[in-house]
């Protein structure tokens, strides 16, 4: 009988704290098994304002989720996001000074360690240090060099670092609920985990997470992560432009938005009508679609302008694949098309076996997606123990080398 480990991932957004608990065997499988939801409170923008307040969030959160299990949360991999998150693609170099002149997972180490010997403030943090590609004696864009026999090892890396008060606040909440770390991950690469092909990643496609505080980007070619950002617009701008524009309070321009809201609106007998939300409010259905259709419309855009060139269509023509919460808003991927002429589409949590129908909800991207970053560092542990990194700028570093290549 397969031997079950707990993976366990704690989303901690804007609007929501999600705690979801999944066996992993031994073979590779993994079954989502409890699920904790609750209102997210003490967090802006990603960011932690109120450390007991967002500390209080995550234990109800937990408890939600171990209560539905039956299990002991002990660690998670937690994500990351916010507008203090920065990225950049670095070059690192080594020669091959054995005898046969063969690559071994040691020079991959050594390699992406000299690509992140660039100068980072005290107040930041390397966050990740990713391989984009190899070169070995000037033969370019291999994927796996190892077992190959060469002199020069070079690699191009895309390197991720945060804002070390944030991610240190972030975790003081975590472990203030007895939990530990197991990792920290920028939330995109996890979210791309749950809803991009690997197809998408290769042909060159971008991902947009829409949450409540933060819209988390990032690029992917030739299957490997090419670009990263982090817009400090999402659905919370909606929301409040709605409440202004209209003059409501934000819990009730919330409920329109998630009720009535399109930015493809049927113009029917609706839209020269008001929308009832409750307690004796009222608000014109075309102001409503328009508002969020203006919102989106500045949301795609500066999506589109974290490209570093016009020819974005050229970049990614695998197209745009929006996911997160507030890309259930109706008509979101058709105006998309519309107004970008590209591939869009909505992503949703997908090949995951025991996950309730709630989780396939684009919402939980980001959870779903940690647990199978997780599974993917465990499965290459159990192919061959490696020695686990912590603290620095690469954490449990040659593990993770082994699950890029373990496809």
């Amino acid at each position: 009988m397969a031997k079950i480990t707990l993976i366990n991932s704690i989303d901690v957004g804007t609007t929501k704290v999600c705690t979801t608990v999944a066996e992993a065997d031994d073979n590779g499988g993994l079954r989502v098994v409890g699920v904790g939801i609750t209102p997210s409170n003490g967090m802006h923008k990603g960011m932690v304002v109120n450390i007991n307040e967002a500390k209080d969030s995550i234990r109800e959160s937990v408890r939600k989720a171990e209560q539905a299990c039956g299990y002991r949360i002990e660690s998670a991999y937690v994500g990351v996001t916010g507008r203090h998150v920065t990225s950049a693609n670095n070059h690192g170099v080594v020669s091959i000074n054995r005898g046969d002149r063969m690559v071994r997972i040691d020079d991959l180490r050594r390699v992406v360690q000299s690509s992140q010997a660039i100068k980072v403030p005290n107040d930041r943090k390397l966050l990740h240090v990713i391989p984009r590609s190899f070169t070995v004696d000037g033969n370019a864009t291999i994927k796996n060099p190892v077992g190959m026999h060469g002199y020069r090892l070079d690699v191009e890396a895309h390197v991720i670092t945060a804002g070390i008060s944030s991610v240190q606040n972030l975790a003081k909440c975590i472990r203030g609920v007895g939990i530990d770390v197991e990792e920290l991950v920028l939330e995109p690469l996890a979210s791309a985990e749950a809803v991009l092909t690997d197809e998408e990643k290769e042909v060159g496609t971008i991902l947009a997470d829409i949450g409540g505080g933060t819209t988390d980007i990032a690029v992917f070619r030739e299957g490997s992560i090419w670009l990263s950002a982090v817009i400090p617009v999402a659905g919370y701008q909606m929301t409040r432009d709605i409440a202004i524009g209209i003059g409501l309070p934000f819990d009730v321009a919330e409920e329109m938005k998630k009720k009535y809201g399109s930015v493809m609106p049927l113009y029917d007998a609706r839209m020269d009508s008001d929308a009832m939300v409750g307690n004796g409010h009222r608000a014109s259905y075309q102001d409503l679609c328009d508002i969020l259709r203006a919102r989106v419309e500045e949301l795609l855009k500066l999506t589109i302008l974290e490209l570093p060139r016009s020819d974005y269509k050229k970049i990614v023509p695998g197209g745009l694949v929006l996911t997160g919460g507030s890309s259930n808003l109706s008509g979101l991927d058709t105006f998309g098309r519309d107004l970008l002429k590209m591939p869009v589409r909505i992503g949703s949590p997908r090949n995951m076996d025991g996950i309730s129908e709630s989780l396939r909800d684009p919402s939980y991207a980001t959870g779903v997606g940690l647990l199978l970053w997780g599974n993917k560092l465990r499965r290459s542990a159990l192919r061959k123990p490696r020695p686990r990194f912590f603290g620095g700028g690469i954490r449990k570093l040659v593990t993770q080398l082994a699950a890029l290549f373990a496809r």
